[in-house]
C-alpha cells in the first residue's frame, strides 16, 4: 500500500500559471463554490495538485495555505509544505 502511496507521489503533477483564470477554469464546480468563499478572505487560487482521485485546489493568504479537494471540502490547515 505504501508503495502505491509513494509512486502517487511521484504521478504528482504541480501546475503554477500565471493567470489565474486559466486555473479557475480547471476547478470543479464543488471547488469553485469553496474557492469564491475563501477569495473573501483574501485567498488567492495559486496552484493545483493533480492525483489519480482528483485535483486539489491550494490557495495562499499571506503565508497561510488552503486546501480543497475535488468535492469542494476545505481545509484551512493542511498538511503540506509550499515550496518557494
Amino acid at each position: 500500500m505504501q508503495a502505491i502511496a509513494e509512486r502517487e507521489a511521484l504521478l504528482e503533477r504541480r501546475q503554477r500559471n500565471s493567470a489565474p483564470e486559466t486555473l479557475w477554469n480547471k476547478l470543479s464546480l464543488a471547488q469553485k463554490f469553496a474557492a469564491s468563499s475563501l477569495t473573501q478572505f483574501g485567498y488567492d487560487l495559486t496552484y493545483i495538485r493533480h492525483y489519480k482521485a482528483g485535483g486539489l485546489a491550494i490557495l495562499l493568504c499571506n503565508d497561510n495555505a488552503a486546501t480543497i479537494s475535488s468535492e469542494g471540502e476545505i481545509d484551512t490547515s493542511p498538511n503540506i509544505i509550499i515550496r518557494g
